[in-house]
């Protein structure tokens, strides 16, 4: 009997080395869905950083930010500028095709003083 005993604990042992095998290898799911990741346990803590390390990515993020916002804001002027020169070209178009019209009709030399005396008052009222 006491040769039993002695065997009986061995054959527990052996058991718990088989439990605490077990875990470590991962079988099938039991419901078969064998695709899905497998759960692990709730850890409320895991996700969390410290304080320093948030400031220094609200930091990037904000550098970023700006970043993009100086590249929109040279992308505006430059679309701006490029508008801008197309509505020159067509109001000095328009312009040159009245003054053209003018040229039809009156002499050239009055339609040159004309012009000048436009431009002298461009300069002034603008």
């Amino acid at each position: 009997m006491a040769d039993t005993a002695i065997a009986a604990p061995a054959v527990v042992s052996t058991a718990d080395n088989a439990n605490t095998s077990t875990p470590a290898l991962s079988g099938l799911r039991k419901n078969g869905k064998n695709w899905h990741a497998q759960k692990t346990a709730f850890r409320p803590t895991a996700g969390q950083t410290t304080y320093q390390k948030r400031m220094e990515q609200e930091q990037v993020k904000k550098a970023t930010k700006a970043r993009e916002q100086e590249m929109k804001d040279e992308k505006e002027q430059e679309r701006n500028r490029r508008v801008q020169a197309i509505k020159d070209k067509r109001k000095a178009k328009e312009e040159k095709e009245r003054y053209a019209k003018m040229e039809e009709k009156m002499h050239r030399k009055l339609v040159e003083r004309r012009k000048r005396r436009e431009k002298r008052n461009k300069l002034l009222n603008s």
